[in-house]
């Protein structure tokens, strides 16, 4: 039986969450889903999820809390008899919750990341035990729910773990288009090392750490270059400006990038000698997904996301290298030692690219997402 299922998205600007969402739609037939995706605001990604989406509506939330949205998704569930509704964070969740409220639509939300605010902390607490079925998006997730929030871990919880579609990580870049490295002035015999993740004004993602190791690997490698991908966010221009502040006073601010926001990262992520990815929170993160499926070598903080992300947890054991989160001198130490050993580094990446599909690829996610949606639609013919 195929399933009618609504993904909604509050905007869809280019991010770990959006990524995700798109790769869903792209493969949603495939898993037996008739999939109908609601965007309530704008952003980079809309013109590809117009195309992949064939289901694809775009609304207008107004309010905090916007009657006419509740109404015009309640329209939309109606019409196309919406079987499960799903949303990835807690304010598309109350949307859809009014809007399915007295039908027999099932609701699912995501947990995608921490809680990181008073007005996000009273929304996830109302919204999450009125859903029919919460999804942590990896093991410690959901433990900080239990542990840092009080969340009462029941049977209507299930850990689904992100997936990346391997297709979308082909080349993008056109032909005639010259490759990072050309761009940035980078010695064709220097290291090209990078993050890739957007700077908030929480400093979450922890650039500071990197901004602050750098000096003394740049030292060690002449030739060697940093970039960081990523948009600051609305209120982290400070932040990424302490930055930039901390690369200029330490005079290396011509060999570190600040380049925003990019949409050919597989291509950059080819580039790469070395990703760092520095984070203090996260839920699972696409973007080290993503790195990790093209087997780019990896170098990442001990936090338990991450250390489950490249597989610390399993026989097979990780395939990244790990670090102390906000400790500069290991991270330095650590970024030397792999700078210097370019077999462990093609070792690591190899790894990688073998074992990260296993965990993460899109078409696990969605048998995980499918077998939820079948369990809740057969408690509904029950």
């Amino acid at each position: 039986m195929t399933l009618k299922v609504l993904h909604m998205l509050d905007s869809v600007n280019r991010g770990g969450a959006e990524m995700l969402t798109l790769d869903v739609c792209r493969n949603a037939d495939a898993a037996g889903m008739n999939l109908t995706f609601v965007a309530s605001g704008g952003g980079d990604l809309e013109s590809d999820f117009a195309k992949s989406a064939p289901g694809y509506v775009r609304l207008h939330r107004r309010l905090p809390i916007d009657p006419q949205l509740v109404s015009q998704l309640r329209k939309i569930i109606n019409e196309r008899k919406i079987q499960i509704a799903h949303a990835q964070q807690a304010v598309e969740a109350i949307h859809l919750y009014l809007a399915t409220r007295g039908t027999d639509v099932k609701c699912v939300m995501s947990l995608q990341a921490y809680i990181l605010n008073t007005k996000n902390r009273l929304a996830t607490k109302f919204i999450v035990p009125r859903m029919d079925a919460a999804c942590p998006v990896s093991q410690s997730m959901q433990e900080w729910y239990r542990t840092g929030e009080g969340f009462a871990i029941t049977d209507k919880y299930h850990v689904i773990l992100n997936g990346v579609d391997a297709a979308r990580l082909g080349p993008v870049r056109d032909p005639g288009k010259i490759s990072l490295r050309d761009e940035l002035g980078v010695d064709p015999s220097g290291k090209l090392i990078g993050m890739v993740g957007n700077f908030y004004p929480d400093a979450r993602k922890d650039q500071l750490t990197i901004s602050r190791a750098l000096p003394a690997v740049l030292r060690e490698f002449a030739k060697a270059h940093f970039v960081f991908v990523g948009a600051a966010h609305s209120g982290a221009r400070d932040y990424y400006d302490k930055c930039a502040a901390i690369c200029s006073d330490n005079g290396i601010l011509d060999r570190v990038h600040f380049v925003g926001k990019r949409s050919d990262i597989p291509d950059l992520l080819r580039e790469l000698d070395l990703f760092v990815f520095s984070s203090m929170q996260e839920g699972l993160p696409v973007a080290a997904v993503e790195a990790l499926m093209i087997g780019v070598p990896m170098l990442v903080s001990d936090i338990p996301p991450l250390l489950e992300v490249v597989g610390a947890d399993t026989s097979e054991g990780a395939c990244a290298e790990i670090f102390r989160t906000g400790d500069v001198d290991h991270l330095a130490a650590k970024m030397i030692d792999l700078l210097r050993d370019d077999e462990r580094r093609r070792k690591l990446g190899d790894k990688a690219r073998i074992q990260t599909p296993k965990r993460f690829d899109i078409a696990a996610h969605l048998r995980s997402l499918s077998a939820l949606y079948e369990r809740l639609t057969t408690d509904n013919r029950q």
